[in-house]
């Protein structure tokens, strides 16, 4: 029997190989683009590079607890889709989200701070790396649990149109949550009601240590909305104008046509899973290949054959990025910890009659330290 795909691949989509490592083709013609919103792209690039390079390094002088997972080498993937979002846009992400949030607009002080678990974070010190959250910006977490995310996008998506709100959503995963009964059971109802959402799959070619072809019996992750006829994408995750610009062209096909679609951007992630994997399940060889199309490092160069940037905005910005990572470090290490008595004070949106107040948390802190 043939096999038949009811997807429509844009052109660029095309020339991108299932190789998270291959090089690809770039966009270099920035004729129609503001040269100042590419210097803000880069420069959010970078600034993401930094942070989450001291974020790295502070997880190892353990000021960060818990998990801890970096976008290093997919910066091109992120700050591409935040720069296509409206302000009415939702945006819902996994546990590799510290970019996002930046590239949303949240200061870096209070990411790093939230990091460190701190009151003054994003989450009030109660999230930490895989759980920021900023309602007033429309950023709806960081879920630790894979494939958490997606059937609450999709609800948020059913909610804007039952009530005919603006906007649409964004639900960002990895590959390896593909696999899950969740996301086709979400991709069902987002095609069945005609729901504004696209399905951001972020392919770095593994799901931990696992690589998509041996996990995945479709390893070409845009294709599997077949079989709910939705519309499915493939873009070079390492070309953030190319993400920005498909991102543009679905978010208006899903919020005026209400057609929902998949877009795999296929990247590289330089370090392993997390901070403390150390990735022997890939050989130097690739490794190599993969940090050699460096994003950041390419769009640069582009910028600059271009004319839109020069060695002297490059230097201003790198030095003004240092000093902004450092001092949401030294403001991290500055704030203070979460109040005990502040123990149960987050955990309803509203009051509820028998909900615990602070001597609770001063009799529940009492307990864990053994005093009966």
């Amino acid at each position: 029997m043939t096999k038949t795909a009811n997807v429509e691949p844009a052109t660029l989509s095309l020339a991108v190989s299932n190789d998270p490592v291959e090089n690809t083709a770039y966009i270099t013609d920035f004729s129609n683009d503001d040269p100042a919103e590419l210097r803000s792209i880069y420069r959010m690039m970078l600034l993401t590079r930094r942070f989450e390079e001291r974020t790295g390094e502070m997880y190892t002088k353990a000021k960060i607890g818990g998990y801890c997972h970096l976008n290093l080498g997919e910066e091109a993937t992120v700050v591409g889709l935040m720069s296509a979002l409206k302000p009415e846009d939702y945006i819902f992400t996994n546990y590799r989200e510290h970019g996002y949030i930046l590239a949303r607009g949240v200061e870096p002080g209070r990411i790093m701070a939230e990091l460190f678990g701190k009151d003054t974070g994003v989450s009030r010190g109660r999230g930490g790396s895989m759980h920021l959250f900023d309602i007033e910006r429309h950023f709806m977490g960081g879920y630790a649990i894979v494939g958490g995310q997606i059937p609450l996008a999709t609800g948020v998506a059913f909610a804007l149109r039952y009530h005919e709100q603006p906007g649409v959503v964004i639900c960002q995963m990895g590959d390896g949550t593909t696999n899950i009964g969740a996301w086709h059971e979400s991709l069902n109802m987002a095609k069945l009601y005609k729901l504004p959402i696209i399905f951001y799959v972020v392919n770095n070619g593994y799901g931990m240590g696992l690589k998509v072809e041996n996990g995945s019996a479709e390893p070409e992750l845009y294709r599997k909305g077949c079989a709910f006829r939705m519309h499915g994408e493939r873009v070079n995750g390492k070309d953030p104008i190319a993400v920005r610009n498909a991102v543009q062209r679905l978010r208006l096909m899903a919020q005026d046509d209400g057609e929902p679609a998949i877009l795999e951007a296929v990247s590289y992630r330089f370090r392993g899973h997390s901070v403390v994997d150390p990735a022997r399940y890939r050989d130097e060889e690739e490794v190599r290949r993969g940090r050699e199309d460096d994003p950041v490092l390419r769009f640069a160069q582009n910028l600059l054959d271009a004319g839109i940037l020069t060695d002297e905005i490059m230097k201003t910005m790198a030095e003004a990025i240092e000093q902004e990572v450092a001092a949401a470090i030294d403001f991290a290490n500055s704030s203070p910890d979460p109040q005990i008595e502040d123990l149960f004070t987050y955990m309803y949106a509203s009051p509820v009659a028998n909900m615990p107040g602070p001597e609770d948390a001063l009799e529940a802190a009492r307990i864990a330290r053994g005093e009966f």
